[in-house]
């Protein structure tokens, strides 16, 4: 039997996730709906331990956390003594193909922490809607303002769209499904990747 993982994104796509479905559940931020027996929250943001330190949001179950959320708990070693019962792991690889930690989305964390870690074979992907199209929409923008004008989305997804070609050609043993409305896919597909389009 394969063993097949979930990454629940923050996009307006992350609705087409199907809750009956098998495997490991992993979210981002603030997921878009309750995710039971999810294994892990990943945060990668200074503005999410920022929100998370003064109490105005609460992700849900335990995290997983990346490079700028460690220095984050070092320059405020209250907070870390506050929340480490919550947190799994701190996960500080930055793959070649990313710039920096800026470029490092919590998307395309959660992608390379689950294949490394997981070593599934197989990862279904919801709510990544910047692969298909100019929608950087993200549920977290329900909590933490974030600059959603054309000119940054364009800026994003020039920085973004070639990390997730790094991490498929990286993990290209692992059979990768992207969830969404339509597959106009505006990265090259390498064999690896499939586009499931719900009826």
């Amino acid at each position: 039997m394969s063993k097949v993982l979930h990454i629940i994104g923050n996009g307006d796509n992350a609705s087409l996730y199907d809750h009956n479905s098998k495997g490991v559940k992993i979210t981002c931020n603030i997921p878009p709906f309750p995710v039971p027996k999810a294994y892990a929250t990943c945060i990668v943001d200074f503005k999410m331990c920022a929100a998370i330190r003064e109490g105005s949001v609460n992700p849900p179950g335990d995290w997983v956390m990346g490079f700028r959320p460690k220095k984050f708990t070092e320059m405020h070693p209250d907070f870390y003594l506050k929340i480490s019962n919550r947190v799994r792991q701190f996960y500080l690889t930055l793959p070649k193909y990313a710039r920096n930690y800026t470029d490092f989305n919590c998307g395309h964390f959660a992608a390379h922490y689950s294949a490394t870690t997981f070593k599934p074979d197989e990862i279904h992907v919801y709510g990544i809607d910047s692969l298909f199209d100019m929608n950087l929409n993200s549920c977290s923008d329900f909590f933490l303002n974030s600059d959603r004008t054309v000119t940054n989305n364009v800026r994003l997804n020039d920085n973004w769209r070639p990390i997730w070609h790094g991490i498929f050609q990286e993990f290209g043993n692992i059979q990768w499904v992207l969830h969404h409305k339509h597959d106009k896919l505006k990265i090259p597909k390498p064999p690896n990747v499939e586009v499931y389009v719900k009826k």
